[in-house]
């Protein structure tokens, strides 16, 4: 009995012994190796218990405040001058913090989609590029893909890393090589943010009010999202329910008289998401057949499997014939020997491997195809079957790219106030599947610049954007090869009217675009013109920073004379040539025509003999405007434009 009123005693006393209290809780971009930003109050702030009494200390500051009864509190250091390390400390009285290895420099928020969260290892020159990051102040600090239904406090997760070869693989290529450039000219460190979202739409990143939504209305709309998440993750593992659970042993499933009874057919090409597949990430199998006759397996063939998110390893007749990592949007054609073939029935088998989102083969149909030696592609366009070997499968994160404020609240919201020298912006490809929406983007685009300046209190904050590259979308409608049409570059003269605001700049990338890859891997390029605009916008430094840009047209004797701004150079042709590429006349009926153009006394003088009477005058107005070859005297390319509103 004794042992337990003892035991009941100390049960009693542990019930009712002070919890330890927690540490000060900061916001995740504060921590080791962080960059402050220069000569700009140092606002900081976190949460601790109600009313407890905080003090911070940094570079020989020292503010106090007190948590509020919600415990958040707020201080604001004076500003400090590039340099560290040093180590900033917040004592709450039952907790404290303290960061070390901190730098005080320039910091770089990077936003937008896949162009700007594209890695260095998927870039131009990745491996020298990756040698060659060897600069500990420049710094990443990654936010991971999160969304929220409102407005976040803190963010989901990121570290910040400093520059080195055995991690720089995976920042973000545009954002690194900008900050490498800055490095030479302002010498302070550089710390970039990167909170970007490959596929997003512009509204994800904008906030309820700015959009004019009604909370409730958002609210439902979430919620609806979410059910509609169940339910397919629910078939998704319904369909996997159909082969033993866990990771399947798929050596040997190349063999071409491997037993594939249990597969299951698929569409080809589509990722395997859009065939129900929801959620799914993971490795899958595909197979398929092809016919040769005896001469032409003799000859060897080429094989296009389209292109694979992420990896794949190819066979034919149990031969391995290809292999490509990471490349999702990269088309895949393989030579395939004579030693893998015969006559006859062949087997195609492809392993993919999915490490998020969207998985499996998919681009055009024209992309898979059989193409004997000296003869014709023919389409694969017989059935294709289908069996996943190791699948992961959780609602993650499809389509929240797409639904208006998730992204601003989970990803850009908790980030405010943290001081930042500017914004550097490349997104506009998800909001130009057509001419109404990249006209949308007009309105949109300045709303989000105006938006997070008045939440940083910042109204003169630096904006500057990459407008979209040189891209085959197939979207565009032309008329004898010229543009009447073009989606892309309504979306480029949306970015472009943005210029109004102050304090904005736009880098033109028109002739370092693919026009088979929405990813062109020139980063470099992007990052260095990204760093031109900011030392004119952010440095206020005086340079060659911009091409040529459209200030107006006059239409006399049949020619159209098309004058640029004071201030952006000397008229070139990029190749030192006379004519000039990329211009199209109009006249009454509205039907533009290719035309001839070269500068005469500093303008450019434009002409067709189609156009007897031109009315209208049009530069690199088309989706993919790879020809369009006007610069200045510094190489920088003139921006897409039109005299026109039609």
């Amino acid at each position: 009995m004794k042992r337990m009123l003892s035991a009941m005693v100390v049960a009693c006393a542990c019930a009712f012994a002070p919890l330890q209290a927690p540490a000060v809780e900061l916001p995740r971009v504060f921590g080791d190796g962080m960059v402050l930003q220069r000569e700009q109050p140092i606002p900081v702030w976190g949460r601790s218990p109600a009313g407890a009494r905080v003090t911070v200390t940094f570079d020989g500051n020292v503010a106090t405040t007190r948590a509020d009864r919600n415990g958040d509190w707020r201080v604001d250091l004076p500003a400090s001058v590039a340099g560290g390390p040093r180590v900033l400390r917040i004592d709450d009285g039952t907790g404290s913090r303290v960061l070390e290895d901190v730098y005080v420099g320039d910091v770089w928020l990077a936003s937008g989609q896949s162009n700007m969260e594209w890695p260095i290892a998927q870039s131009a020159d990745a491996d020298a590029e990756i040698a060659a990051a060897t600069d500990p102040l420049i710094r990443h600090f990654k936010i991971p893909k999160s969304w929220a239904g409102e407005p976040q406090w803190q963010l989901a997760g990121g570290e910040w890393v400093s520059a080195s070869p055995d991690v720089a693989g995976n920042f973000s290529a545009v954002a690194h090589f900008m900050a490498r450039e800055l490095r030479k000219t302002t010498g302070v460190p550089i710390g970039i943010i990167d909170s970007t979202w490959g596929g997003s739409r512009i509204e994800p990143w904008m906030d309820a009010e700015t959009l004019g939504l009604d909370a409730d209305a958002s609210a439902e709309s979430l919620r609806a999202a979410r059910e509609a998440d169940e339910r397919a993750l629910a078939e998704t593992r319904r369909r996997l329910s159909a082969w033993p659970a866990g990771v399947a042993d798929d050596s040997g499933w190349e063999a071409p008289g491997f037993d594939a009874s249990d597969w299951v057919s698929i569409p080809v090409p589509g990722i395997w998401e859009s065939s129900g597949w929801i959620g799914m990430d993971g490795v899958a199998w595909y197979r398929a057949t092809f016919t040769l006759d005896a001469a032409e397996a003799d000859a060897g063939v080429l094989l296009g499997v389209g292109r694979i998110d992420d990896s794949d390893v190819t066979y034919v007749n149990g031969h391995r014939v290809g292999e490509t990592t990471l490349q999702y949007n990269l088309p895949r054609e393989y030579a395939v020997p004579a030693s893998a073939l015969h006559a006859g029935e062949n087997v195609i088998a492809v392993r993919v491997v999915d490490t998020g989102g969207g998985g499996g083969i998919h681009g055009s149909a024209d992309e898979l195809f059989v193409q004997p030696a000296g003869g014709e592609r023919r389409a694969i366009d017989g059935a294709w079957t289908f069996r996943v070997a190791d699948a992961q499968v959780s609602a993650g994160d499809d389509g929240k790219n797409q639904f208006p404020t998730l992204l601003y609240n989970a990803m850009i919201h908790p980030l405010q106030p943290a001081g930042i020298r500017g914004v550097i912006w490349y997104q506009g490809e998800s909001n130009a599947f057509s001419v109404e929406e990249a006209l949308r983007y007009r309105t949109l685009f300045p709303a989000l610049i105006n938006q997070w300046r008045g939440q940083w209190d910042a109204p003169q904050l630096p904006f500057l954007w990459v407008q979209l590259a040189s891209f085959g979308t197939g979207v565009d409608v032309l008329a004898d090869g010229v543009a009447q049409v073009s989606p892309w570059s309504v979306l480029r003269e949306s970015q472009s009217a943005a210029l109004s605001l102050p304090a904005t700049a736009q880098v033109v990338t028109i002739d370092i675009g693919d026009v088979a890859d929405i990813h062109p891997r020139n980063k470099q390029d992007v990052g260095k013109r990204l760093a031109l605009a900011a030392r004119r916008i952010a440095y206020d430094e005086s340079l060659a920073w911009n091409g040529p840009a459209f200030s107006g047209a006059g239409f006399i004797d049949g020619e159209a004379r098309v004058a640029f701004d004071v201030g952006s150079g000397a008229l070139a042709v990029r190749d030192g040539g006379d004519a000039i590429h990329g211009f199209v006349l109009a006249g009454d009926d509205k039907v533009f025509h290719a035309a001839e153009a070269r500068i005469v006394d500093g303008r450019v003088v434009v002409r067709s003999d189609a156009v007897p009477s031109p009315v209208a005058v049009r530069y690199a107005w088309s989706d993919n405007p790879a020809d369009a070859d006007l610069v200045n005297d510094a190489g920088l390319p003139a921006s897409p434009f039109r005299s026109d509103d039609w």
